[in-house]
């Protein structure tokens, strides 16, 4: 959130030290505080994690079939995978953000930590070469990468509760956030999960209100004897 922001700190957060700062200081820069900022390394950032992260996944799921290697795909390259690993790096506190971005929170907003990320992606590209660039996607990525199974190809907690209940015509689920915990650039999402047709209520708990209403959706399935733990 600062137009100098402190980038010793963070190339020591990430893993990575620039042999030019600058590109990392434009990475930071998001398009409200100026004409030069990270739309570019952003759109070359993207192209590089989609092919390392499908590379690692063609790799390590000898088995799988062409639609469940995208679905994996796209479940580690989706914004708020990406804005979770920002959130890890405090990547919030070091972005430059226009004044209208800055009050409406900007540094928090998924979508511009998520940009924020590949755009770090393409800049490290930029400053060294493809494989060190793949090392560092890999590094970031590890602990998710190594969570992954090919039961993570099935459609998302939230949608699964959805069919079920149009199946048997019940009316839709409201998900409502009960309190928001944490400083602005860690926060944690507390939010509720109401079947109103059905009188049941759960809860679930994440770092953005859109994982918190998946895992309360998943709860949900469970109370409804739908899935098991």
């Amino acid at each position: 959130m600062s137009s100098q922001p402190d980038l010793e700190q963070l190339q020591r957060r990430i893993g990575y030290q620039f042999k030019a700062p600058e590109r990392l200081l434009l990475a930071l820069t998001h398009r409200s505080f100026g004409n030069q900022n990270n739309e570019r390394l952003e759109f070359l950032g993207d192209s590089i994690v989609n092919m390392v992260i499908a590379e690692y996944l063609y790799l390590h799921f000898e088995k799988a079939r062409e639609g469940q290697l995208s679905r994996l795909r796209a479940r580690m390259v989706k914004g708020v995978t990406l804005a979770e690993i920002g959130r890890e790096f405090e990547l919030g506190k070091y972005l430059r953000l226009g004044s209208g971005e800055l009050k409406s929170g900007g540094f928090r907003r998924e979508s511009i930590l998520a940009d924020a990320v590949e755009s770090i992606i393409g800049a490290i590209y930029l400053d060294s070469d493809f494989e060190t660039c793949r090392q560092q996607v890999l590094r970031w990525f590890e602990q998710r990468l190594e969570n992954l199974d090919l039961q993570d190809t099935q459609k998302d907690p939230k949608t699964r509760l959805q069919e079920y209940l149009q199946s048997r015509q019940f009316p839709l689920p409201r998900y409502d956030v009960i309190s928001v915990d944490g400083e602005a650039h860690a926060q944690t999402f507390h939010v509720s999960c109401a079947l109103p047709s059905l009188d049941r209520k759960t809860s679930g708990v994440g770092s953005s209100r859109r994982i918190a209403e998946q895992q309360a959706a998943r709860n949900a399935l469970k109370e409804l004897g739908v899935e098991n733990d």
